[in-house]
């Protein structure tokens, strides 16, 4: 028996500028009833970028939601009616200064699908050329190279926490350790 969940109302309870927030009132499989609160999210690109020497370009950023900054790969919400490839280019080039030869989709995956539907696609980008970041009014992002088997120790060590970042550079080993 599939444990489906009826959406039988859903409440609105705040729009905001990255994400909204709702409630909804579900009917269970044993018909009781239950709140779910949902974050809904537009969506969100990650890049996986290999420069010239074979290094991931990642970036530290700091992040009020832990207090910490944090070692990232490149990444950012999708626009209204943005294609994910789009967006991925535009997140590169913003955050990081580098352009791309070539960009491929890798893989998609939610965050916290428990209360959220935040999906993030994730890219590899090679080919790169330097430029010039193109911040948004408040960031402040550093972009630093490092080898594979250097992030990997990072993640062992817990020098690397944020779930993308973790997902993006095991997925890029497994693809290259194939």
């Amino acid at each position: 028996m599939p444990y489906i969940e009826k959406t039988m109302k859903s409440e609105r309870i705040y729009d905001g500028k990255i994400l909204n927030l709702r409630v909804d009132t579900v009917e269970l499989p044993d018909k009781k009833y239950s709140k779910r609160e949902i974050v809904e999210h537009p969506g969100a690109v990650a890049i996986v970028a290999i420069n010239q020497d074979n290094e991931m370009v990642v970036i530290r950023q700091y992040r009020k939601a832990i207090d910490k900054v944090l070692l990232e790969i490149p990444a950012g919400k999708l626009e209204l009616n943005e294609e994910p490839i789009e967006s991925a280019k535009r997140e590169l080039k913003e955050e990081t200064g580098f352009t791309a030869e070539k960009i491929e989709y890798l893989t998609e995956f939610y965050t916290s699908p428990g209360f959220s539907n935040e999906k993030v696609y994730l890219f590899l980008a090679q080919g790169l050329t330097p430029g010039n970041q193109e911040l948004e009014i408040g960031e402040h992002i550093d972009v630093e190279c490092f080898k594979l088997d250097e992030l990997i120790k990072m993640i062992k060590f817990g020098d690397i926490v944020d779930s993308k970042t973790i997902v993006g550079i095991m997925y890029y080993y497994e693809l290259i350790n194939k």
